[in-house]
């Protein structure tokens, strides 16, 4: 190898190593002074909603926090506190087909959630979020119920942590 190009190795492995902290492909902007997390139950105010939506929320939310951040749940004194309700479960049809029949149906979930940082208090938030999923109008909801919602709340936890970390 010429002298050059050892060198131009050499200084992008450097910065590499130098600039490997700095940035992160995920964009996650939490402050250092910020180290705990909790995650009040959500309550259910929805009609029709499945008895276990917000529980299954709750981790949910839970579990995209732990994976994806340096927080620590902790129950007592966090440096964040999310809360919320689950205010909407609703199916109502989308696409009319030729007679009364519907070519699709739309089940949509909307959460309210309170966003609560102790360290930096102006940062506190409240926003609703909802997502929805179509399915086939000839399908029956209890047949793909759980799909559909593991893929909304998938979505809505995703939402949440962006507008709570990546300030979006």
């Amino acid at each position: 190898m010429s002298g050059n190009v050892r060198f131009l190795v050499l200084l992008w492995g450097l910065l590499s190593i130098i600039f490997s902290g700095c940035y992160s492909f995920k964009g996650i902007t939490i402050d250092r002074e910020t180290r705990t997390y909790y995650v009040l139950p959500f309550s259910n105010e929805a009609l029709n909603a499945l008895p276990t939506l917000s529980t299954d929320f709750t981790e949910a939310l839970k579990d995209k926090i732990r994976n994806e951040s340096r927080l620590i749940f902790a129950e007592t004194d966090p440096d964040i506190v999310f809360s919320g309700s689950i205010t909407r479960y609703s199916v109502t049809p989308v696409a009319p087909d030729q007679g009364e029949t519907i070519a699709l149906n739309r089940l949509e979930i909307a959460v309210r959630v309170v966003y609560e940082n102790t360290v930096k208090e102006e940062q506190n938030w409240q926003q609703n979020f909802s997502f929805f999923q179509d399915f086939p109008g000839g399908q029956n909801l209890i047949d793909v119920q759980d799909e559909l919602v593991a893929a909304i709340n998938d979505q809505l936890v995703e939402n949440i942590f962006n507008a709570a970390f990546n300030n979006w």
